[in-house]
C-alpha cells in the first residue's frame, strides 16, 4: 500500500487515475519515475558509521551524535532513559549530546528517530573508547605477531570491541565508511585486529573490569603530514614544501586529464600520479579520507604509532609531530585529550661504529615532543627491533608499555610508566658522568655478565666512538674511552638499530638521547 504520507505529496488528479489495485502494486520507484513528488519526501535519517551495532560510547563524557536528515526535520535520540531533540540545519546535519554515563556491561539500544524513518543501533555498550593510528606497524594484525596462536585462542572479550577504517585518501572530508563496523572480539574476529590496539584493549579491560571500544584508522605506508587537515600548513615556512610537491602534483595530473587523448607513456605517468595524489604521502589525505569522518566522537585519548615515513625528515618532525597533535585536539573540541605514541624501534642491521642517524633523530623529535605539548606521554621501544625487519612481531611489549601510560596517567593505577630521561652530564677525571630522571629505582642491565652497552663518547672534534660504561650507586653512569681523555658530548641508543640495553626496575628501557646539539643529519630537509 502506498503510505498516506507519500499519498498526500501526490497530487489528487494523479492518485484518480490509479485503481485500488495499481495502488496496492505501484512501487515508490515507479511514482518517481512518474515524477509526482519530491526526492525530499524521500530523505532518511542517516547516521556515519561510527554510530553502529556493537558500538562503545566514551563514560563518563557528554557524548556527540550527529547525522543527516530533510533539512528543517526534527530528530530525535533516545539512549536508556535519556532523550534529546535537535533540528536539521540547511544542510540536513544535525546533532544532539547525550549526558554522561556510567559504564555498563547492559547493552543499550541508540536511536534516531525523524518524522517517518528512524535509525536504530544495537548492543550499544559505555565504557572506554581510544583511537589507533598511524602506519602499518599500528595496523598490523594480531595473527602476525609473536604468541598470536596464544592469544587469539584466549579473544573471547564480549566487551572489547574494534573497528577498523579502510585506507582512503582524499582532500575533502569523508562523511562515513558504509562497510566500516564495530567488531566484538572473538577467536575468530580478533586475528585481524590491529595486535597494538588489542594488547592495549585487553589490559584496560583486565585492569578497570570496563568496555573498551578501539577504533583503528592506521593507514599503513602513511607519512604523518597526511594526517594533518590542510589548514594548519598555512604560514609554516618548514612545512608548506610538503604542500607545494604535491599540488604540483595534482596540477599536473589534471593537465594530463584534460588532454583529448594520452600516449601509452603519458598514461602511465597518469597513473602515477594519481597514486601521489591519492595516496598516503599528501598533506592532509588521511585527515579528510579517514578521520574526518568520526572526528569529535567521545574518545578518552589516541594511540599513535608511526614515524617510519618520516626518518629522512626527523629534524623536521620537531614542528610537525606537535602540529599533527595540536590539530587532532582543536578539530575534535574535546580538549587536550590524552595523545601517546610508540617511539620507533630499532631498524636493519646494527652498525660497527657509531655514527649519525635519521632514526635516531626521528626518536630524538618524538622525545622532544613530550616537552612541547601537555598530556602526552611515550612508550620506549628501543629494545624491541628486529634487525632486518621493520615490522618487529613483538607487539604485545608495546601495547602494555602504553597501556603502562594510560592506566597510571588517565585511571590512576599506581605502577611504573615512564622510561628514565636523560637530564645532566658533568665532567670528572676525563669521565663523563650522566644523571637521569628516573620514578622507578636504580638503572641496571638484563644481562649478565652486566655489560653496558649503546654508548659513544666524543671530544671537541666531534668524532664519537664507544664507550665504556659504568652505572654507579647513585643511579649515575660513568662514560669513558681513554682516546677521548676530555669528553664533550655523549650519545646512547643514537643509532637506527642500537644495542642499547639499559633498563629501570620496570623493565622499561632508558630513552635514547644525546647530550650535544650539533647539527642534525637531517636538518633541511623538508621534502623527500
Amino acid at each position: 500500500m502506498i503510505s498516506p504520507q507519500i499519498e498526500s505529496a501526490i497530487p489528487p488528479a494523479t492518485i484518480r487515475l490509479i485503481s485500488r489495485n495499481e495502488r496496492r502494486r505501484l512501487t515508490v520507484a515507479a511514482l518517481l519515475f512518474m515524477g509526482v513528488f519530491t526526492s525530499a519526501a524521500f530523505a532518511e535519517v542517516s547516521l556515519p558509521n561510527v554510530f553502529s551495532d556493537h558500538m562503545v560510547l566514551q563514560r563518563r563524557q557528554a557524548n556527540r551524535v550527529w547525522g543527516k536528515a530533510s533539512p528543517g526535520e526534527k530528530i530525535v535520540v533516545t539512549i536508556g532513559a535519556q532523550s534529546h531533540a535537535a533540528t536539521a540545519g540547511a544542510d540536513g546535519a544535525w546533532q544532539v549530546t547525550l549526558s554522561p554515563m556510567e559504564a555498563g556491561s547492559t547493552p543499550a539500544k541508540l536511536v534516531a528517530k525523524g518524522p517517518t524513518t528512524e535509525v536504530a543501533v544495537d548492543d550499544v555498550l559505555v565504557g572506554e573508547v581510544w583511537i589507533v593510528s598511524g602506519q602499518s606497524n599500528m595496523a598490523a594484525s594480531l595473527n602476525g605477531t609473536y604468541d598470536s596462536d596464544l592469544e587469539i585462542a584466549a579473544a573471547n572479550h564480549p566487551e572489547i570491541r574494534m573497528m577498523t577504517y579502510p585506507s582512503v585518501g582524499a582532500q575533502t572530508p569523508t562523511w562515513t565508511h558504509p562497510n566500516a563496523r564495530w567488531v566484538v572480539s572473538t577467536p575468530q574476529a580478533a586475528r585481524s585486529f590491529s595486535a597494538v590496539g588489542y594488547i592495549f584493549a585487553r589490559q584496560i579491560h583486565e585492569s578497570l573490569g570496563v568496555p573498551v571500544g578501539i577504533i583503528n584508522n592506521a593507514w599503513a605506508g602513511s607519512r604523518a603530514e597526511a594526517w594533518v587537515p590542510r589548514k594548519y600548513f598555512d604560514g609554516r615556512e618548514n612545512l608548506l614544501p610538503i604542500v607545494a610537491r604535491f599540488d604540483g602534483f595534482a596540477k599536473e595530473l589534471a593537465e594530463f586529464k584534460a588532454k583529448a587523448s594520452l600516449s601509452p607513456a603519458e598514461q602511465a605517468k597518469v597513473r602515477t600520479l594519481s597514486t601521489d595524489v591519492n595516496g598516503d604521502d599528501r598533506p592532509a589525505n588521511a585527515w579528510n579520507g579517514i578521520v574526518a569522518s568520526h572526528a569529535g566522537y567521545g574518545i578518552r585519548g589516541v594511540l599513535w604509532y608511526q614515524g617510519e615515513g618520516n626518518t629522512p625528515r626527523g629534524h623536521q618532525h620537531r614542528e610537525l609531530f606537535p602540529l599533527l597533535i595540536e590539530s587532532w585536539r582543536k578539530e575534535w573540541g574535546q580538549g587536550d585529550f590524552p595523545f601517546y605514541w610508540v617511539q620507533l624501534p630499532g631498524n636493519a642491521a646494527e652498525k660497527p661504529e657509531p655514527g649519525d642517524s635519521d632514526w635516531a633523530e626521528l626518536r630524538e623529535s618524538q622525545t622532544m615532543t613530550m616537552a612541547k605539548v601537555p598530556y602526552t606521554g611515550q612508550a620506549v621501544t628501543i629494545d624491541l627491533g628486529e634487525d632486518g625487519n621493520l615490522h618487529p612481531k613483538n607487539k604485545k611489549d608495546i601495547g602494555l608499555r602504553l597501556a603502562r601510560i594510560a592506566l597510571a596517567r588517565d585511571y590512576e593505577v599506581k605502577i611504573p610508566f615512564q622510561s628514565a630521561v636523560y637530564r645532566s652530564m658533568r665532567v670528572e677525571g676525563g669521565k663523563a658522568i650522566l644523571s637521569f630522571e628516573t620514578a622507578n629505582g636504580n638503572l641496571r642491565v638484563l644481562n649478565s655478565p652486566a655489560v653496558v652497552r649503546g654508548f659513544a663518547i666524543a671530544g671537541e672534534d666531534k668524532r664519537f666512538v664507544w664507550a665504556d660504561a659504568t652505572i654507579n650507586r647513585d643511579g649515575t653512569i660513568a662514560v669513558s674511552n681513554p682516546k677521548v681523555p676530555n669528553p664533550v658530548a655523549v650519545r646512547y641508543g643514537w643509532a637506527d638499530n642500537s644495542a642499547a640495553n639499559v633498563y629501570d626496575n620496570a623493565r622499561l628501557p632508558l630513552t635514547p638521547f644525546r647530550t650535544d646539539d650539533w647539527p642534525a643529519k637531517t636538518a633541511g630537509v623538508l621534502v623527500h
